[in-house]
């Protein structure tokens, strides 16, 4: 659905260094602090910044040589809803009517009565939950086979986190060539719904794994400064020293379960495991 092959972006005091895949039927996260490069690389796919090297390809083309019918496979949820906030929805519904060919009004109708939203109310009245949904809506109900969407959980409580997720994971479901791309810096929000997941900082991509090997192998350790010094480090990415003990991040917490019974080792959540991919150092 997405490649994006070595494309660099420069800014005054940042660098957008970016090589990564989003494959036909899979949900990829991509993670990261704030200000890592998350919203960059995907104003790159979109279009909205021009790179200055590297290619991005979706459904196979350039994203310079897409056609408006391949544009309307597209759906994204960014930031800016792309509406006036003085519209309502029964404003908007002729306009995605006018503007994509395959927009489903009575999906689209349905599901603004499943998730309670207001038909009449401007949507600068709408709450940030409400909002999101909103998006996320319009984003589905067009036949969309690959969605874009940067950071759609900030701002929501539970309850709207899990109805945005549910209304993903039934796109999903009616078309097994779906693909979704999604950014946040919530990692738990991702942790259930990605196949896999890229971390980004400061503008370079630092891990890309499947989300079962991060939460199945994936690992930390905690050792005595004497313990580490004697260990198999083979399968140690990062070290962090502490005050008393040293902590490391493995890719292979079985094999250290095995041959380091004395070791504290936890499985790791994702948090976690990006803190130690940021802040440790190469053993």
């Amino acid at each position: 659905m997405i490649q994006i092959s070595e494309i660099k972006k420069r800014y005054k005091d940042f660098e957008l260094n970016c090589s990564m895949e989003v494959k036909p039927g899979c949900i990829t996260g991509l993670i990261g602090q704030n200000g890592a490069g998350k919203s960059t690389t995907f104003k790159a796919i979109l279009g909205l910044i021009t790179p200055e090297s590297g290619e991005i390809k979706v459904f196979g083309k350039n994203i310079g040589e897409l056609e408006t019918k391949d544009k309307e496979k597209i759906g994204v949820v960014l930031s800016d809803s792309g509406f006036s906030n003085y519209m309502t929805i029964n404003d908007i519904i002729p306009i995605l009517s006018n503007l994509y060919s395959e927009f489903d009004k009575e999906a689209f109708v349905a599901m603004c009565e499943r998730f309670g939203l207001p038909f009449k109310k401007k949507l600068k009245e709408f709450s940030t939950g409400m909002a999101v949904k909103f998006k996320c809506i319009v984003a589905v109900t067009h036949n969309a086979k690959l969605l874009i969407m940067d950071e759609p959980t900030v701002g929501l409580d539970v309850v709207a986190r899990e109805d945005m997720i549910d209304i993903l994971r039934e796109y999903m479901e009616q078309d097994p060539e779906r693909s979704i791309l999604i950014s946040s810096h919530i990692s738990s929000d991702l942790e259930g719904l990605c196949d896999d997941i890229y971390m980004i900082d400061n503008g370079q991509i630092i891990l890309h794994e499947e989300t079962d090997s991060i939460i199945n192998k994936y690992g930390i350790l905690k050792l005595s400064k004497e313990e580490f010094e004697t260990i198999d480090k083979s399968y140690i990415l990062r070290v962090k020293e502490e005050k008393y003990e040293v902590i490391c991040l493995t890719n292979e917490r079985q094999f250290y379960t095995e041959n380091c019974p004395r070791a504290a080792i936890e499985k790791g959540s994702i948090d976690e495991i990006i803190m130690m991919m940021i802040r440790g150092k190469n053993v």
